[in-house]
């Protein structure tokens, strides 16, 4: 990989020249890019704040949330509301061990190159070889797994305007995640002058969901509110786990739903201040969705219907369009789902634009098969990587096709994310703090002190939230149409990194 030679001071200066001649960058990011060996050839449009909304934009809260209700109603209302608070704080120690990272070294391809910066040189290669596999699958499998969202989001805004009175296939799922798949290929390569201003729309558009969803809901149920016992302390166990580990399952939605937050890395080649940018970017992202979320947690829990299992059969197809439905009756079901799968679809895009400067970044370093195809930036389009966007479509729509099996079958793209991208951020904070902790260097950023505890503390998370993953969600028996293929994908994406590389791209 590219991290093994450094570019010569004469190289680094006209790649410096070049970038700031084509006004892609400043001289403070185009000189902290070429000390890292690459040169620049993004064009630096998105601020602090656009670098938070497109992380912020990618978590997509209440949609999120709404899309991974599965995981968090089994376990009861107490279940959905604590397990949403003590994941979200564990993950904010997570960002804060990745904003140490992300402000000392901002490159696109981070996790990746952190890895084979901090490793040992016997492992380095080739753990930053499985951490870039890791990363680009859990970023495409977020990808799959928005889509797929927004698939179901948009399929029950038809089944509710038609009282129930349809029933969609697997297939009928399948088209419109295509559609969807496309749909944001082609905005993703023709917005980009834009993109960055589009991120405050879609932060604005998360906000309007929430106030709505957290005003329109208790008005809705002002005579069927549950009482605050109902909220905080009713445990249930809707799976045939014990049911402390349907309450461990359940942290599987804010895991999921705020799990997108290295987005900020991938687009650091495309901040301006990246070494501040950055890593504010992911805290701001992570402390938003910790509060918010909290907040639309209870709000659900204090109006959702007593009968949590109806919720989960609903035949809307999605517990969130019945709780609207209970709430505030068609009309406003109907109006408020709408907007939460244009929000949806607003994150699927993010997601796209972030996954593919990581897959963009790995190819530039000549780790992924046609490389020199994929990495190619489109100057005509406005330095974008196209090929590489194009690239993520593809996969995407492959692994899509879960879809086709059966609705427990396409979960398993939740967890991919979680799996893929788990691993991935959790490699080069251990690498750090086991090999690396004297070629540190901080950045604006830093957490002092508190830097190795809290990068200890954020490896065991992910440990568990990766294991954590490969569980089927019902039950410890599951027959092929309820399985848990999370195991098989990510087993097989590791597994064949690892072997590609010693096999043959070692030999580099």
């Amino acid at each position: 990989m590219s991290g093994d030679s450094s570019p010569t001071e004469k190289e680094r200066k006209s790649s410096h020249t070049a970038s700031l001649a084509e006004g892609l960058a400043n001289n403070d990011d185009a000189a902290m890019l070429a000390k890292l060996g690459y040169k620049q050839e993004l064009r630096r449009n998105f601020t602090m704040f656009e670098i938070f909304g497109i992380a912020f934009s990618i978590i997509g809260l209440l949609p999120s949330i709404a899309a991974t209700l599965t995981y968090s109603i089994p376990a009861g209302p107490a279940g959905m509301v604590w397990s949403w608070f003590l994941a979200c704080m564990f993950i904010f120690i997570v960002g804060l061990a990745m904003a140490d990272l992300g402000s000392a070294m901002p490159t696109s391809g981070g996790l990746y190159w952190w890895t084979h910066f901090f490793a040992a040189p016997k492992y380095r290669n080739a753990l930053s070889f499985l951490v870039g596999y890791s990363n680009t699958l859990g970023l495409v499998g977020g990808l799959c797994s928005v889509d797929y969202g927004f698939s179901l989001m948009f399929i029950a805004v038809i089944v509710i305007a038609r009282d129930g009175n349809w029933t969609p296939s697997n297939g009928d799922v399948y088209a419109v995640f295509l559609c969807t798949v496309l749909c944001h290929g082609i905005l993703a390569s023709t917005l980009s002058k834009v993109m960055g201003k589009l991120q405050t729309v879609f932060v604005v558009m998360n906000f309007v969901l929430i106030f709505a969803t957290i005003i329109a809901l208790p008005i809705g149920r002002a005579h069927h509110r549950n009482d605050a016992a109902f909220i905080f302390a009713k445990l249930e166990n809707l799976t045939t786990w014990p049911k402390g580990w349907t309450f461990m399952l359940a942290w599987l939605s804010p895991i999921w739903s705020v799990g997108a937050f290295d987005s900020c890395v991938h687009m650091s080649e495309e901040a301006t201040n990246a070494a501040r940018a950055v890593p504010y970017g992911i805290l701001m992202a992570i402390g938003s969705a910790w509060f918010f979320g909290f907040i639309i947690v209870i709000v659900i829990a204090a109006t959702m219907s007593p009968n949590a299992a109806s919720l989960l059969g609903s035949k809307f197809g999605q517990p969130m369009a019945q709780i609207y439905y209970d709430a505030i009756g068609k009309s406003g079901a109907l109006a408020l789902m709408t907007l939460l799968f244009c929000v949806q679809f607003m994150t699927g895009l993010s997601i796209l634009v972030a996954v593919s400067r990581q897959s963009w970044a790995f190819s530039r370093d000549g780790a992924l098969p046609l490389s020199r195809y994929i990495r190619v930036v489109s100057t005509r389009l406005g330095y974008i990587p196209f090929r590489a966007i194009w690239f993520c479509v593809t996969i995407a729509i492959l692994l899509g096709l879960l879809c086709l099996i059966a609705p427990a079958a396409a979960l398993a793209l939740f967890s991919l994310a979680v799996a893929g991208n788990n691993l991935a951020f959790g490699m080069p904070i251990f690498c750090r703090v086991v090999w690396g902790q004297k070629k540190f260097r901080p950045g604006p950023f830093h957490t002092g002190r508190f830097s190795v505890p809290l990068a200890w503390t954020a490896v065991v998370f992910l440990v568990f939230g990766t294991t954590l993953a490969m569980f089927p969600a019902g039950g410890p028996n599951p027959s092929p149409a309820n399985m848990n293929y999370t195991v098989v994908i990510n087993g097989a994406v590791w597994g064949g990194a690892l072997a590609y590389y010693f096999i043959d791209a070692r030999k580099w």
